[in-house]
């Protein structure tokens, strides 16, 4: 087991099926994140979520109408564990663990989605995102939905990556597809400005 899931199995014993426990601050600004996210289509098809923590993308989506497939793929097995435990009577909703850079993607989704993966440091955070991007793209029937943390703040955290927006537009422009675009004006707190971004890609 590496640093970084071990780091997320003590967030789940310390905080529970909670925000936190997948390193947010609080449900209302995840919950932004997750808007933010589903708006790059309005019917988003099957959806799978990569790194999805403990399935709150899903729990919004359903709250939200969504009555297609959802997918959660993560690295931590006890997240893996308690989403099928959790939405047992669901048949539309399951959960698996993957590695997202050893692991094939599954084929014949409409859209993944990636939300927080990008923000820890590891060893070649810029090599993981963009083979986790491009893989995604790849596997995707119609939509890539991610986002990131953005240099385009006061301040960055020792322990956060922080990549240039307009670097990465450039990368999924030049190599995955001419139909990008990137969203820098929302909030997901009002005491704070923009300090993240999200890419839609379309095939």
């Amino acid at each position: 087991m590496n640093p970084l899931q071990q780091h997320y199995q003590h967030l789940f014993q310390a905080h529970g099926d909670s925000a936190q426990a997948v390193q947010y601050t609080d449900s209302p600004s995840q919950f932004r994140r997750f808007q933010v996210l589903r708006e790059i289509a309005p019917e988003l098809g099957s959806v799978v979520d990569l790194g999805c923590g403990l399935g709150h993308f899903r729990d919004h989506l359903r709250a939200t109408g969504f009555t297609g497939n959802y997918l959660g793929l993560d690295f931590v097995q006890d997240f893996v564990d308690y989403g099928n435990a959790k939405h047992a009577k669901d048949p539309l909703t399951s959960f698996q663990h993957c590695d997202l850079l050893g692991d094939d993607y599954p084929q014949g989704h409409d859209t993944y989605v990636i939300c927080g993966v990008f923000n820890n440091k590891m060893p070649n955070n810029a090599g993981f995102m963009q083979a986790v991007i491009e893989k995604a793209f790849a596997a995707a029937q119609r939509y890539v939905a991610f986002n990131a943390m953005s240099t385009y703040v006061d301040f960055e955290a020792s322990d956060l990556y922080y990549t240039d927006p307009r670097e990465v537009f450039d990368f999924c422009k030049k190599n995955l597809t001419r139909r990008v675009s990137l969203r820098h004006e929302y909030l997901v707190r009002d005491d704070r400005p923009p300090f993240e971004y999200t890419v839609y890609l379309y095939k």
